[in-house]
């Protein structure tokens, strides 16, 4: 047996693979977000490790005893700040908070070399611009500042002792190297920090330390070792085999993700396109990062008052696509790709007498769709070639929401066995590669196709007409736009 836990924004996921694969058992337990302040959203690093614990206690004890390694995988950017004792400074500030703006500009102009060595432009949901707002506001907390960690990366520390992580989750920090797959000393000197202060780095596939005892006895595992693992995007890109050059996949959990393997390093910060190292030995990958995605059709429907995201889909189904001339831009948390915005926010417009809840949830599976398709078209523009796209998360759920995506996107998807289980699968695949290092090649295969969604020339036709409206909307929703 092989477990994965996945540390996500909304909740933490276990997942147990057995020695051919197969899932056998999942557990999860929830998150919740701080929002204290405009633009700001945190959690308490504690949350994530008790979290975690409950998920991993609901599987089968029996099934436990039987874990041979431990994968890790996690939401990324999260700057965990740990003092002297190893303990939290503050809350942890998240991929979505938007705060550090200010400091992106700053970090460019103190290094202006860092598009270059990252392969990234500073965003706010980096954790390098969130360093550099507390040394700025928090000084007190800076100074003590011993090292910073990523969130799963924390949950290890918890479990073994070793402060550590792996190339895909650091290279979201923008201090890392990328294109040598090392720390990056003119970066972090940029944000007032040195490589001390840094975790150790591994390949996903490589263990970095083992349970200690006290950890192993809490989960009911043998203190067998626990493998580096990676950011959430990677490992559940390892999870559905999208390993090698071209190979992509859509991700739609609490944002939107579309991840491109390529084989070498290959970036293209001007079109907010993220440039990152894979979880696995020698590949890189690209990605299109949309900070709003099936938190959409939860905001929804909380806002139509829908049961859940399932009525969401059936009183958008019921509507059709292009029924109405509404549109959704769905920048809730602000948006990545192709815009770097942390300040828009999102809007309807197009709304008459005529608009109801139906046609208000199909405009906001509409407008996922549309943003998806630019984020698409940025990642051609960096030099890659897709031709189709493996989805997961839980998004992928629904039937009807894959018609409308893969007629925006002109694009068809591909749903897997096993993809909605998400980062976690990842995690245990690359806690397996831990052990057995001579089988990454039988590992990281793509699951069996359940479906594949082509799309519809009807419905490609009406939402061809209605994005060029979309595209255009940007500008006019911009805070300077409006204000």
């Amino acid at each position: 047996m092989y477990l994965g836990v996945d540390i996500g924004t909304s909740g933490v996921k276990a997942v147990l693979l057995d020695d051919a694969g197969a899932v056998a058992g999942q557990g999860s337990a929830q998150l919740s977000v701080s929002r204290p302040r405009p633009l700001w959203s945190e959690q308490a690093a504690d949350d994530w490790w008790d979290a975690a614990t409950k998920a991993v206690g609901q599987l089968d004890p029996a099934l436990r005893r039987k874990v041979r390694a431990i994968g890790l995988a996690g939401q990324m950017h999260g700057a965990t700040l740990l003092g002297a004792d190893d303990r939290p400074l503050r809350p942890a500030i998240l991929w979505n908070d938007g705060r550090s703006f200010a400091e992106c500009g700053e970090l460019e102009a103190a290094c202006p070399d860092l598009r270059t060595i990252s392969g990234n432009a500073a965003m706010p949901g980096f954790t390098a611009p969130k360093l550099a707002w507390v040394r700025k506001h928090e000084p007190e907390v800076f100074r003590q500042i011993r090292r910073v960690l990523l969130p799963k990366d924390y949950v290890r520390l918890k479990l073994t002792g070793d402060a550590a992580s792996d190339l895909s989750d650091s290279a979201g920090t923008l201090w890392l190297d990328v294109g040598k797959r090392a720390w990056s000393e003119p970066l972090l000197a940029a944000t007032g920090l040195t490589p001390g202060q840094m975790p150790s780095l591994y390949e996903g596939t490589e263990a970095t330390g083992r349970l200690s005892r006290e950890a192993a006895a809490l989960w009911g595992v043998a203190q067998v070792s626990v493998a580096a693992g990676g950011g959430d995007n990677a490992a559940g890109a390892a999870g559905v085999g999208v390993a090698r050059e071209g190979q992509a996949l859509l991700s739609l959990g609490t944002s939107g993700v579309i991840f491109v393997a390529t084989e070498t390093f290959r970036a293209n910060p001007a079109r907010g396109v993220h440039a990152f190292c894979h979880c696995l030995p020698g590949v890189w990958h690209q990605m299109a990062v949309h900070l709003s995605a099936a938190s959409c059709v939860d905001w929804v429907a909380a806002l139509t008052g829908a049961s859940g995201p399932g009525e969401v889909f059936q009183r958008a189904e019921a509507s059709g696509v292009g029924a109405g001339a509404e549109l959704f831009l769905p920048y809730l948390s602000g948006e990545r790709t192709p815009h770097n915005d942390p300040h828009v926010r999102g809007a309807f417009l197009g709304l008459d007498h005529d608009t109801d809840a139906g046609r208000l949830s199909q405009a906001v599976l509409e407008g996922v769709a549309f943003t998806l398709a630019d984020g698409l078209d940025a990642i051609r523009e960096a030099g890659s070639q897709v031709q189709r796209l493996a989805v997961i998360g839980g998004g992928a759920r629904s039937a009807y929401w894959g018609r409308v995506l893969a007629a925006a996107l002109d694009m068809p998807l591909v749903y897997l066995d096993g993809g909605e289980v998400g980062p976690a699968l990842g995690a245990a695949r690359l806690a397996h590669a831990a052990i057995e290092p001579a089988a990454i090649a039988d590992i990281f295969t793509a699951p069996p196709v359940a479906r594949t969604v082509e799309p519809e020339p009807d419905l490609r036709d009406r939402l061809a007409a209605k994005r060029p409206a979309f595209r255009a909307a940007y500008p006019r929703i911009r805070p300077e736009a409006t204000s």
